[in-house]
This record gives C-alpha cells, sequence and structure tokens, in this order.
C-alpha cells in the first residue's frame, strides 16, 4: 500500500500517468484516486468504517488495489481469501475474521454467496458517490489482514500497518534500485504477497503495474512481449513453466533489469536457462508477517552467491539464534530473528500466537522467522530450510533445502522436495519427492548415486518418490505437509 496520502498526491501531481493495466486497458494514476474514491463510497454505504474487515474472493482483479486504496478513506481493511481454499477452509476464515462485507470477482459467486448471503460482485465498488477523505489513519493502523501460507491448521491473519507497507515500498525501492520508470507483470496471486512484494513499491514511485488474472506461461510471455517490462518477480514453479512455454525459444528479454524469485530458491538450470538470454538473477527472502521484503544486494553479488538472499535491508536488524537461546556462530545454522519497520502488528485475534511468536530482549522486539539460516563471512545470509522441516538422520542435522538443490543439479529433475519421515534405524530419514522434465526417465538408485557425489551419506534421502507434478500452497510454494500425507498413506517408495 502507499503512505496513506500518497496515492492523492500522485493522483495530483500525476492524474494521467498510466498505473496499472487491466483487462485491455490503462488506468491513471488520477482514475485509481477516483475509483478509490467511488469504492469508498460504496463501501461507507454499506456500513464499513473504521477497523471493519472488507473480505474479497477474486483472481487476480483491480479490485485488491481499489479495496487497497480505499483504507486510508475509511479505515477498512483489506482482507482478501484464498480463492483457492475449499468451502469448509473459507468458511473457517470467513468465521475468524467476520468481514463487514465480502466481495467477489467472476467465477466465485456460489462460493461467496455460501459464505455470506449479503456478498456482492465487486463491480459494486464502481457504483458508490465520491468520498472525501476524511478518516484520517495512522501509520500503525492495519490496511491489510493477509492469511499466512501455512499448509497445517487454520491459517493466521497477519495485520499488516500502513507503517509496514510504508517502509518495504521505501526500503524495496532503494535496495533494489528501482524508478518510476520500472515496469512489471503482477502473475502471482493477489491474495497473498503480491500486493507490497513489487507492486506497492512500484506504485508509490509513480510506476506500472501490469495485472494478470491467472498465471498462464504462453500468456505471460505475451504481455512479456507486449509489455516490455523491466523486472520479473515470479516463484521458481513458475519461472520453470516459462520455460517448457512453446514461445521461450524466441521470447526477447533484452529490456528485463533482472529476474526476482520469491518463496523458494530458484533451481540453478532455470537460472541458466534465463542467463542465457541475458536475464540476471536476485534471490527474493521474505514472509507475510515481515516486508515481504527483507534481504537485498547487488547484482553481481547476487550472481556470484546465487545460493544467498543477501544481506538485510539496511534498517532490519537480523539475528541467528541456536536452539539453546545463543547466537549461532559464523557458518552454523540458527533460527532467523528479525526486527524492524516492516514488522507486523500481530496475528488478528491469536494473542496465544502472538506470545510464541515474538521475543522482547528489553530494547527491540523481535519476530521469530521459523526459518533457520547461516551467515558467512561476508555478512551474506543463506536460508538452510525451516525450523520444523530439518530432520535429525543418525544424530546428524539434514536440511532439506540443501539436498533440493542437489536434486535440481540433475538435468532431468523438474521439481523436488524433500521431507524427513520416521525410521527404525536412524531416527529419521530423507524422502525425495521428484518430479522429471517430460521425456525424461530416470531410476531412483541412479539419482541416489548422483547425490553421493554431492553430499555426505547421511543427508542423501533413502527413498524416492517420482510424481507427474508435486502438490502446491496458494502461493505456488510445494505443500510438504501434503507430500507427507502421501507417504504416510502408502504411497510407493523406490
Amino acid at each position: 500500500m502507499l503512505e496513506p496520502n500518497r496515492l492523492a498526491w500522485l493522483a495530483a501531481q500525476h492524474p494521467k500517468r498510466e498505473a496499472v493495466f487491466f483487462r485491455e486497458r490503462w488506468y491513471t494514476y488520477g482514475e485509481l484516486y477516483q475509483r478509490a474514491r467511488r469504492a469508498a463510497g460504496a463501501l461507507r454505504a454499506l456500513g464499513v468504517g473504521r477497523g471493519d474487515r472488507v473480505g474479497l474472493l477474486a483472481q487476480n482483479h483491480l479490485a485488491y488495489l481499489d479495496l487497497l486504496f480505499t483504507g486510508p478513506l475509511l479505515g477498512s481493511i483489506l482482507t482478501p481469501f484464498n480463492h483457492r481454499l475449499s468451502l469448509p477452509e473459507l468458511q473457517a476464515l470467513h468465521a475468524y475474521t467476520e468481514p463487514r462485507v465480502l466481495l467477489y470477482g467472476e467465477g466465485f459467486r456460489e462460493a461467496a454467496l455460501a459464505l455470506d448471503p449479503k456478498a456482492l460482485p465487486v463491480e459494486a465498488l464502481e457504483e458508490g458517490e465520491e468520498a472525501q477523505e476524511k478518516v484520517r489513519v495512522g501509520l500503525e493502523d492495519p490496511a491489510l489482514l493477509l492469511f499466512t501460507g501455512g499448509t497445517t491448521g487454520l491459517p493466521k491473519g497477519a495485520l499488516i500497518p500502513y507503517r509496514q507497507l510504508l517502509v518495504n515500498a521505501l526500503e524495496t525501492a532503494a535496495a533494489w534500485g528501482l524508478s518510476r520508470e520500472d515496469r512489471y507483470i503482477l502473475a502471482t496471486p493477489m491474495f497473498h504477497a503480491a500486493l507490497n512484494a513489487l507492486a506497492t513499491p512500484l506504485l508509490f514511485l509513480g510506476g506500472q503495474v501490469v495485472v494478470e488474472e491467472r498465471f498462464r506461461a504462453e500468456e505471460y510471455l505475451e504481455l512479456t512481449r507486449r509489455f516490455r517490462p523491466t523486472l520479473l518477480f515470479l516463484v521458481p514453479t513458475m519461472f520453470q513453466m516459462l520455460l517448457e512455454a512453446g514461445a521461450w525459444e524466441g521470447i526477447d528479454l533484452s529490456f528485463v533489469r533482472f529476474a526476482i524469485s520469491g518463496g523458494a530458491p530458484c533451481p540453478a538450470p532455470v537460472r541458466e536457462a534465463f542467463r542465457k538470454k541475458g536475464v540476471r538473477f536476485r534471490q527474493g527472502y521474505g514472509l507475510t508477517e515481515c516486508g515481504v521484503n527483507c534481504f537485498a544486494f547487488e547484482l553481481a553479488e547476487a550472481e556470484a552467491y546465487p545460493e544467498s538472499v543477501g544481506r538485510p535491508m539496511p534498517h532490519l536488524r537480523a539475528r541467528l539464534v541456536r536452539e539453546d537461546g545463543k547466537e549461532a556462530a559464523l557458518g552454523e545454522a540458527g533460527e532467523l530473528w528479525l526486527s524492524g519497520g516492516v514488522v507486523m502488528k500481530g496475528y488478528f485475534r491469536r494473542p496465544e500466537e502472538n506470545e510464541k511468536v515474538f521475543a522482547w530482549d528489553g530494547q527491540r522486539l523481535w519476530l521469530k522467522t521459523g526459518d533457520l539460516a547461516y551467515r558467512d563471512e561476508g555478512g551474506r545470509f543463506f536460508i538452510v530450510g525451516r525450523r520444523k522441516e530439518m530432520f535429525i538422520s543418525g544424530g546428524e542435522n539434514v536440511y532439506p533445502v540443501e539436498v533440493e538443490r542437489a536434486l535440481y543439479d540433475h538435468p532431468a529433475v523438474k521439481e523436488a522436495a524433500v521431507v524427513g519421515v520416521p525410521d527404525p534405524r536412524w531416527g529419521e530419514v530423507g524422502v525425495a519427492f521428484v518430479a522429471l522434465r517430460p521425456g525424461e526417465a530416470l531410476e531412483a538408485e541412479a539419482l541416489k548415486a548422483f547425490l553421493r557425489e554431492r553430499l555426505a551419506g547421511y543427508k542423501v534421502p533413502k527413498h524416492v518418490v517420482f510424481l507427474e507434478e508435486l502438490p502446491k500452497t496458494g502461493p505456488g510454494k510445494v505443500n510438504k505437509e501434503a507430500l507427507k500425507r502421501l507417504w504416510e498413506e502408502g504411497h510407493g517408495e523406490a
């Protein structure tokens, strides 16, 4: 989101500047502000006021931005729902957040009405009379309620204040060298972190955003050809899908300044394919509760250390904490703790969860990310996986991310994920779930032999399961809980 009055300023200074492309037309900064005022009028007529949640169930849509920019005018809180969830899951989240109004996009009418019989189509936002900017929101007021990408239990709602969005926009713009001349295609889900990963920093600067309603590799490449984005931001699975698209070989990417891989490390073969087209890569790191962009470094160093996420943003502090509470030494893995202006206010109506995730050391409030990382002598951070994903095999710590990187080095591997499972002899062992590239064939023992050349023996998965495709969460990450369930249900091993 923009700092509360930033959109009004941009609309006044650059009313005719093209800001957002959606459904075959550009919307200017002036039009975005007019839309926000109309949406505020429509919501006010429905009884929405300060602190009220406004739910949205839709594919990527201009309505996400309408509701985000409406917040400073009403004090309302955009609460986007993951449209990929089942109806019972959505009902639980709706009951948890109790939105005053629920809006839905094309294709979600039935589900929305099942959640709230008074739910309205997003077009209702365009029917209001323009509201004046009467409500004054502060930087600590919540702008967004974003659900965590958890794979077990009910997702928690992270309250994202204007302060977090403003600091993220400023820090991202400075650390990544963004300007108003930059443009990108927003193709990752707007119900998750896509809003404040690159969209809000670019709109803060006066840049341009092209909204793709649902990611399709061929369509994305066509949008790339038409609009010549200077930045690419996707999760690894999406980058992989671009390589498999028919238009990939002929696509020109000479105008791209750099690409950012979010959500998980991007496999080396994928980075290499983009490098051959002149695209330089940065590895992103962030989480819903903090940011969403937490680390950065210069492109040349990012290319020299492709597995590193870089160093903390200028006004973000990072610690690595061992299980015993002591600071981790150089090269030693510890849980990543973060402190700074991009930390959330807390989880909505979850005080017990806030106690688990926050730590006060007498000077600073720290967010425990749950991610394990180590730091090298150059101050560069390397993420080695989730704390809960690490497993101990024969007394040795195994970090699945390290094994997955080795798996991706095999030319036949398209997707890979490693989870730990109980073993009577070793305590726990690894199971590698692998999807192969089209037309490739690979035996489990051959893959294990390949890994033994790259990893210590205890890190090599005992079991290999081949799947056509790995299950994903809403944000596009591999769903490891689903893989564990798959194993427990007795799927074959090799």
